[in-house]
């Protein structure tokens, strides 16, 4: 017997705002059913789905998405996240074009950017 990952579930204070960022993230629309002020939020083409709990995030996160841009440099994919909310974190790139950013959403959870398949080839 086997198991399938369903959705990957990210514990958040406002479940339609934080999908909505990452809806903008991913270029990928939240569930059509979803709307302001309700409870939960799916990104159906990643599988994302975002619950609002009364928990605060208080701690790193053990579990994070790595980002590989598609049709821009990792340098410009970090600039449009800024622009969309997100914090720069740590910069770990490096002169030579390699490693990463780390940024965190609007609330504060981390997530990575790598390099494109582009810059990889190159």
């Amino acid at each position: 017997m086997t198991a399938k990952i369903q959705h990957i579930t990210v514990d958040c204070a406002d479940a339609f705002t934080l999908g909505t960022f990452w809806s903008q993230v991913l270029d990928l629309p939240l569930h059509d059913d979803d709307k302001p002020g309700d409870p939960e939020a799916l990104i159906e083409g990643a599988g994302l789905l975002f619950v609002t709990v009364p928990d605060a995030k208080t701690v790193k996160n053990r579990v994070h998405l790595d980002l590989q841009p598609q049709d821009r440099t990792r340098d410009e994919e970090v600039e449009r996240l800024l622009a969309l909310g997100a914090t720069l974190v740590d910069d770990r790139r490096r002169e030579d074009g390699r490693g990463w950013a780390v940024l965190a959403d609007p609330e504060g959870n981390e997530f990575c950017v790598e390099r494109s398949a582009a810059e990889r080839g190159r």
